[in-house]
């Protein structure tokens, strides 16, 4: 007799908690580089604010709003805790009168910048202590995962290395 199959459910559900679990690592490494980046703090909400105008340099507040899901006058007051900080800037659009593009200052490429060091540098620390085939087996899978998600998270160029290589050393 022939052996059955772990059930497809079965294996997704592994899979997901293993990848909550990764999750959870993650937000830690994460909250430690952001501890390390600046003495200056900034939320979580506020980050996603950073990366949002990273990634579209000169976006207005409404497609910042549609990009957070969140409402005018959060995405504001959000807005208004970033620039006085120092971190971000708004200016009149060329184009329209009526509307302010948001842009990073360069305080705050340069917090990202030493943000996405930093945890590089601890995810870099993690993946060294993994066997070659266990960090090519992950990379497979992460681009499954990307590849899932059908462009739906949009990585930011500068965020992700230029070569897998960098990322996964031997």
């Amino acid at each position: 007799m022939g052996v059955n199959p772990t059930p497809p459910c079965h294996n997704a559900r592994d899979t997901a908690q293993r990848a909550s679990e990764v999750i959870e690592l993650l937000e830690v490494l994460w909250e430690r580089g952001r501890n390390a980046a600046s003495t200056t703090p900034v939320s979580p909400s506020q980050l996603r604010v950073m990366y949002c105008v990273d990634r579209d340099e000169g976006m207005n507040l409404r497609a910042l709003g549609e990009a957070l899901g969140s409402a005018p006058s959060s995405v504001s007051r959000l807005c208004d805790r970033l620039e006085a900080i120092g971190f971000v800037e708004r200016s009149p659009s060329p184009t329209s009168r009526r509307e302010l593009e948001l842009r990073l200052t360069g305080r705050g490429r340069a917090y990202l910048t030493d943000l996405r060091e930093q945890r590089e540098e601890a995810l870099l620390e993690m993946l060294g202590a993994m066997r070659v085939r266990e960090r090519e087996a992950l990379l497979k899978g992460l681009r499954g995962f990307v590849d899932a998600t059908g462009g739906a998270l949009v990585p930011h160029p500068s965020a992700a290395p230029s070569a897998d290589a960098a990322l996964w050393p031997a």
